[in-house]
């Protein structure tokens, strides 16, 4: 006989699906990540100027973002990269997300900064760095803030699991999972993306999923046609990196759209998030999505 998934993930309980357990709705802001909006959540890897932030911010709120996303503490691969502009670019997010009504996401990355950056913004993001940082993971979670959870860049959906199940257990509700892509043996693109386990995440578990297309390639010209296949395979959202002159960001310029390549990419979304819909609207009969974990 197969072992089921509650078998196989036994010590993430929280984390699944199960006989009446409904589907958690994060709230944020006027929305709600994973219920029957489709959220984009779209903004520069890293916030650099204020006009940078701005133009960004006033552009993917036109085109139909709901989230800014923004770096302003940057976990970089090399020491001698930019390492973002701390508290300066907090104020700038914060300053964007008043001007254009748009809910903001950055990432905490040390315990001691949890408390600064939760001021700042509507959505505490773990990075593919940080994700097994425990003592992170449970001060991030007694904010009461959303959190996005990104999959880390080698981790097992068992790894990304136990990491849910650690912000669960510390009494917040509001996990948001992230599919960004995990390094392989192939090498040609910057990531290898899981779609396959977006299409697994949704069905056994309750916790909203997002798609990361520009991190999951390191390729701008592919990121349309992956966060086509992230939205295919159930994704409730997508983080997508966006900047007015690409060649010129401070960082991941390579993977980022320009505003005439988002606008393109969000148009060419509307049939796979119709489709979403529809399929939605058929599970309804079974299962009524709640709201939890408000507060």
């Amino acid at each position: 006989m197969r072992e089921s998934w509650q078998e196989r993930f036994a010590e993430t309980p929280d984390v699944l699906a199960g006989p009446g357990r409904r589907r958690t709705i994060v709230p944020v802001l006027d929305f709600s990540v994973g219920g029957a909006e489709f959220i984009t959540m779209a903004g520069p890897c890293s916030v650099e100027t204020e006009h940078q932030l701005l133009s960004t911010a006033h552009h993917v709120r036109r085109a139909g973002a709901r989230v800014l996303r923004g770096g302003a503490f940057k976990p970089r691969s090399s020491p001698y990269s930019f390492q973002g502009l701390g508290l300066e670019g907090l104020k700038l997010l914060a300053a964007a997300g008043e001007a254009t009504g748009l809910a903001i996401v950055t990432e905490v990355m040390s315990e001691c900064d949890v408390p600064l950056v939760a001021d700042y913004a509507d959505i505490l993001q773990i990075g593919s760095r940080s994700m097994e940082n425990y003592t992170l993971l449970e001060e991030a979670a007694r904010t009461k803030r959303p959190i996005l959870l990104k999959r880390g860049m080698m981790a097992t959906i068992g790894d990304l699991f136990r990491s849910a199940q650690i912000i669960l257990e510390s009494g917040n509700p509001n996990v948001i999972l992230c599919e960004r892509g995990i390094r392989t043996f192939e090498t040609t693109l910057r990531n290898t993306f899981d779609a396959a386990s977006i299409a697994l995440l949704k069905q056994i578990t309750h916790l909203p999923v997002i798609a990361d297309p520009s991190h999951a390639c390191g390729d701008r010209g592919l990121v349309p046609a992956l966060a086509r296949i992230g939205v295919a395979a159930g994704a409730d959202g997508l983080l997508v990196e966006v900047h007015p002159n690409p060649d010129d960001a401070w960082s991941d310029g390579d993977q980022s759209l320009d505003f005439a390549g988002f606008d393109a990419m969000m148009k060419s979304l509307d049939p796979f998030i119709e489709l979403r819909r529809l399929q939605l609207e058929t599970h309804a009969a079974v299962e009524v999505p709640i709201m939890q974990g408000e507060g």
